[in-house]
């Protein structure tokens, strides 16, 4: 068995253990707000181009690595990434998000899609991950990530991002059983994703339900729950040792919810102090989160003093310190650097603001 000290501290408190201060990463922390990605998208426009040539994925998940050494390193990727894989066309406009070629309407679309072959379609995955494992080895870990069936069935019903959701409500409301049977072949082939990552190099893998925050509670219960934990299921019988984390936009009112899930790690927006989260999820469910991202444009003492806040919350068993959702793209780059400099140092700093 490998002794404690070699195993990457987010690894260590994502299987619960005890710790001086909680591993530390951003979503989105290779992005916009970083000179060097800027600088790199000048020559890599596309966003597809960025994210599966393999070499320029690499450099773009390791810029925040050697920038600020987080404690986890997240694949750069999307979560519409693997549905080409599936007969669903699409592409990714800067600055607005995926576009469905063709969006999902009918069954016999349905019934066309294809079970999702991820070295077949998706070859730079596998090329990605070991590079990553290789270059962080064991002094940070490795996170792989996919979009959640709700959400990827929403993108795909829709034809792109929504504020309404209405086509796929529609759908949900008026041919359920069409919807089941599309919800149904995403959990299957994005739990062969999840697998194929982490026999990658994956370590942790978090899947996004971006959108499920937009569902009442009994639709959630319907529409979202029983396949995020359908994909959670099927990967653990064969990956029972790694690490499953569940994030919801706008999900203070799901929490409890999350939960019937069954990840091993819930990720809690801003939208829920971090001290309800835990009294809410309880002692034995770990927890990601929760700073609001424009907290980042604030001075390093206000940035440290809700650092603090959170940690002091969440206590110092089964959290991931981390932003309720991705950094913002103007967020200043130095607040970065101190966001991940004083999370760090956040045992001697709770010592000396007790």
């Amino acid at each position: 068995m490998v002794g404690s000290s070699q195993v990457p501290l987010l690894l260590r408190a994502a299987r619960g253990e005890k710790l001086d201060r909680p591993p530390v990463w951003m979503m989105r922390q290779a992005g916009r707000y970083m000179k060097a990605y800027r600088d790199l998208r000048e020559k890599y426009p596309s966003f597809r181009e960025r994210s599966e040539i393999p070499e320029v994925a690499v450099e773009v998940s390791l810029q925040p690595w050697r920038a600020f050494r987080p404690d986890g390193v997240i694949l750069f990727s999307d979560i519409v990434t693997p549905l080409p894989g599936m007969g669903i066309g699409m592409d990714i406009a800067e600055g607005k998000g995926p576009i469905i070629d063709n969006p999902i309407r009918t069954q016999a679309q349905v019934d066309a899609l294809r079970t999702l072959e991820p070295d077949e379609s998706l070859p730079f995955i596998r090329t990605i991950l070991q590079a990553l494992r290789d270059e962080v080895k064991n002094e940070s870990t490795v996170l792989g990530f996919v979009g959640a069936p709700w959400t990827l069935a929403a993108y795909a019903v829709e034809g792109k991002g929504s504020k309404t959701y209405s086509v796929i409500k529609n759908m949900a409301f008026t041919e359920p059983a069409l919807l089941h049977d599309f919800l149904g072949k995403l959990a299957d082939s994005i739990a062969i994703y999840v697998r194929h990552q982490i026999d990658c190099g994956a370590q942790v893998v978090q899947m996004f339900d971006s959108w499920a925050g937009q569902l009442s509670p009994q639709d959630y219960e319907t529409f979202a729950l029983p396949y995020q934990k359908r994909v959670f299921e099927q990967v653990r019988q064969t990956h029972p040792e790694t690490p499953l984390i569940l994030l919801i936009s706008g999900s203070a009112g799901l929490l409890e919810r999350m939960k019937m899930a069954e990840p091993d790690i819930i990720s809690v927006d801003w939208t829920v102090d971090m001290a309800d989260a835990r009294r809410r999820l309880g002692a034995d469910m770990k927890v990601q989160g929760n700073l609001d991202p424009g907290v980042l444009y604030g001075s390093h003492s206000f940035i440290r003093d809700r650092i603090l806040d959170t940690i002091r919350k969440a206590g110092h068993q089964g959290h991931i310190l981390n932003l309720g959702h991705g950094v913002l793209k103007d967020t200043p780059e130095d607040n970065v650097r101190f966001f991940f400099e004083t999370a760090k140092q956040a045992d001697e700093l709770l010592a000396v603001h007790a």
